[in-house]
């Protein structure tokens, strides 16, 4: 029989317990209000947070941890078991153009792929569902340590934190530590490494700001930082360099989808020929972004594939994935029964949610039950044969938050847990979490742009502490 620790509290029992505790509390003040005095975190969120944390329990924490483990390895092995082994063929399966093949398929044959990840997660009550997992280097929020130390400032949620003996992960170190692995072979060893922040010039124009106040920040972690876009990289000898100043690793902010016209390859074109001569690191290596496409998922849970699978495999699949599928003129597997997959779309509009396989931040996803039925029909037709898929809409339960003035409200979260190699940042790949939370149960896209409010994580039981081989100085 499995008991449950006194001191570890389930996540909804634990936000009663905080509630609780502000209910005891006499101080003044609110824990957002450090955060709103952070020019960084103003310029990231918005000043869009949330009044309280979200909290993590440790069985759960691990489970779901465990679970998007092994997705994210058999999401890696795809090419071999269902495309023969060809990632030009996983690439044209999720949507991509030729060009963007090209380019993928190019970048997995220099340097190494460690998993990191943000997994965005709603949680129905019972267990955590996935929505979507980006595997990439530009995650957004991986500065979200940054909110859990601003509202630590807040006396009542110190002691709370303090006597619950809960803690936080740093995103941003785990995704350094990450950089650090992936690109060993270029790192100098006897000074920090000079990091370019890049995006593309069309990009950068708009999140320019974000990025340089993010390679400021990497000081902080014995790097030393530079932000830039693909257009201001020149290649004296080869070697990638900005303002004068060599560059040993390129991070990179720029997605796939932002590679389909013929400036921005050529933008990247010396850029990977120095990735290959072994002139510079490339973190994260663009195939990276074929395992996080919404069509990857869909692979997983099609039902003509799971013979691939083997039982721990598909339970997995089966706990943590919403049903997924292409939109095909096709029939398909529904609970053990067939059926076509355009009439029943149409059916059951509000329990649909249709997306682009190659967008990202909530881009052209259309929730069933935010649009007519004339618009549904219509969208799902233009989708047809695309890169588009349709998921089974997910139900998230309400969180319950203090309101700022003595009460509570119900919230609904997207949970965004961060992935990492547990072999790179210890314990078992857990990098912290960020919740973006909506009062709406019904919110098609909980973002930003929908008006979402930002709030930290705080977990209990770990993790231990990191391995010692990680370098806090520079390596003399």
């Amino acid at each position: 029989m499995t008991t449950t620790s006194p001191s570890e509290l389930h996540r909804s029992a634990m936000s009663g317990a905080y509630l609780d505790h502000l209910a005891g509390e006499a101080a003044a003040g609110l824990p957002t209000a450090a955060a709103l005095e952070s020019a960084q975190l103003g310029l990231t969120y918005r000043d869009r947070f949330l009044n309280g944390p979200a909290f993590l329990g440790e069985t759960e924490r691990r489970a779901v941890v465990q679970d998007l483990r092994a997705l994210y390895g058999m999401l890696r092995s795809l090419p071999e078991r269902v495309f023969g082994g060809s990632l030009t063929a996983l690439a044209q399966a999720v949507g991509m153009d030729p060009r963007q093949t090209a380019l993928i398929t190019r970048s997995a044959r220099s340097g190494v792929l460690r998993p990191l990840g943000r997994a965005d997660l709603y949680h129905d009550g019972t267990a955590f569902k996935l929505l979507e997992l980006n595997v990439t280097s530009a995650l957004g929020g991986a500065d979200n340590a940054d909110i859990n130390r601003a509202m630590l400032r807040y006396p009542p949620l110190d002691a709370f934190v303090r006597g619950h003996q809960l803690r936080y992960r740093d995103t941003l170190d785990c995704v350094v530590r990450t950089m650090y692995a992936e690109c060993a072979a270029v790192i100098p060893a006897d000074r920090p490494p000079v990091v370019a922040v890049v995006d593309t010039v069309e990009n950068f124009a708009v999140v320019g700001p974000i990025l340089r106040m993010l390679a400021g920040k990497l000081a902080d972690y014995d790097v030393d930082g530079i932000a830039c876009d693909l257009g201001q990289l020149t290649y004296p000898d080869g070697r990638p360099t900005v303002d004068g100043r060599a560059i040993d690793v390129v991070f990179r902010y720029f997605l796939v989808e932002d590679l389909s016209d013929a400036v921005a390859e050529a933008h990247l074109e010396p850029l990977l020929t120095a990735v290959e001569q072994n002139k510079v690191g490339l973190f994260s290596r663009l195939d990276a972004e074929l395992y996080g496409n919404k069509g990857t998922l869909a692979v997983l849970s099609d039902d003509r594939h799971r013979d691939l699978f083997d039982a721990a495999e598909l339970s997995c699949i089966d706990r943590l994935l919403p049903w997924t599928r292409y939109v095909r003129a096709h029939t398909t597997d529904l609970g053990g029964s067939r059926v076509d997959l355009l009439a029943y779309a149409l059916a059951h509009q509000t329990e649909l949610v249709l997306k682009p396989t190659l967008l990202h931040g909530g881009s052209g996803v259309v929730p069933g039950w935010t649009v007519n039925a004339a618009e549904w029909e219509n969208r799902l037709i233009s989708a047809m044969e695309g890169p588009f898929v349709v998921q089974h809409r997910v139900r998230p339960a309400a969180d319950p938050f203090p309101d700022g003035a003595g009460g509570s409200r119900d919230l609904f979260l997207n949970w965004g847990i961060y992935l990492g190699d547990h072999d790179v940042i210890g314990d078992d790949g857990y990098a912290g979490g960020l919740v973006r939370g909506s009062a709406d149960p019904a919110a098609g896209v909980v973002s930003l742009a929908t008006g979402a409010e930002f709030g930290c994580v705080f977990h209990d039981g770990g993790p231990p502490p990191i391995p010692a081989s990680w370098p806090p100085t520079p390596r003399l």
